[in-house]
């Protein structure tokens, strides 16, 4: 298929275009390159620099493409800097995808793969595994402009004939493990990124966020997927979609979660580096616990991750900070 990637020169869109690339399919990125990075787009992809809020202007590239599907990362997505600027990210990731929807009913695609988060559930400590049906109550607008785009997707559906998979991503982490590509995000909040760093000298300490939620340790817990996991989860989703699969919501994690501390733990013990860590208080808009009931993926893929495994995850995060 000819798949526009929106968003492609980003961390998680980066590594699924070369998943897609490798499965055959012909790619074309679409990037306005505010966050994302030239260097990260793989050999044989076509790139067109253009910001997706255009929506003549994407309708344009939907046509000269002769775009099939399209896999929609494009949005901003720290949790922090949503709560100081709201407006920035219901207008970017919201109205992005209003903008995209637009283009794709004018061009008529019909198939689109949104990049969703776990951040719709809000604190769902209480229920344990997050599974689909969980009530969706966002404590940050990032998650909220996420929600909204979600409904816009469903709305869309019935009269423009456009199926959708919304994919809720967990904590996405972790490099390539050829080390071709990596999260390469500056200032980044990502815990093993930050980890990383300070593994390889680079922050002069690591901060603990909170060491009183009812966890088992005091500090959140969260599901880790490896970014190459998560890729192939875009191609699986675009499968099933054009063998006629109906639009679904999905969970993208591994159904277990770490500890912040025991995520750090780990990162000192893949680098053998004993870096130095600060406890601070709890910052806005985090929740205590975000696991996934994953079963609902697994079956309808007929997906087994191939990287679950917190240690590599951290290596390879390491390994290319380190690089």
């Amino acid at each position: 298929m000819k798949i526009l990637v929106t968003g492609g020169a980003g961390y998680i869109g980066s590594h699924t275009a070369q998943a897609l690339l490798k499965a055959g399919h012909q790619v074309i990125i679409l990037d306005n390159i505010t966050t994302g990075f030239r260097e990260a787009i793989p050999a044989g992809v076509e790139f067109v620099q253009g910001d997706v809020r255009n929506s003549s202007a994407l309708g344009e590239v939907i046509k000269k493409y002769s775009i099939e599907a399209v896999v929609h990362f494009a949005a901003k997505l720290i949790v922090p800097e949503s709560i100081e600027k709201p407006m920035e990210y219901y207008e970017n990731n919201t109205m992005g995808v209003l903008s995209l929807l637009q283009a794709c009913a004018v061009n008529n695609v019909k198939k689109i793969v949104f990049s969703s988060t776990a951040a719709v559930y809000g604190d769902a400590t209480a229920d344990g595994l997050i599974t689909e049906k969980s009530p969706t109550a966002p404590l940050n607008p990032y998650g909220s402009s996420k929600l909204m785009s979600e409904q816009i997707l469903r709305d869309c559906e019935a009269p423009h004939g456009i199926r959708s998979v919304c994919l809720r991503y967990f904590n996405v982490a972790g490099a390539a493990e050829n080390g071709h590509n990596g999260q390469r995000t500056k200032n980044a909040t990502h815990l093993i990124k930050v980890a990383s760093e300070a593994a390889c000298g680079k922050r002069a300490s690591v901060g603990i966020f909170g060491t009183d939620y009812p966890t088992p340790d005091g500090t959140g817990v969260r599901d880790y997927i490896h970014v190459e996991d998560l890729a192939d989860l875009h191609v699986l989703a675009l499968q099933y979609l054009n063998e006629g699969g109906k639009s679904e919501v999905f969970n993208c994690g591994y159904g277990h979660g770490f500890s912040v501390r025991e995520v750090i733990d780990t990162v000192k013990k893949v680098s053998g580096v004993d870096f130095k860590v600060q406890e601070q208080p709890r910052r806005a808009g985090d929740a205590a616990t975000l696991v996934a009931d994953s079963s609902k993926v697994r079956k309808a893929f007929n997906w087994t991750p191939k990287r679950d495994n917190l240690e590599l995850i951290c290596k390879t995060a390491y390994e290319w900070e380190k690089r």
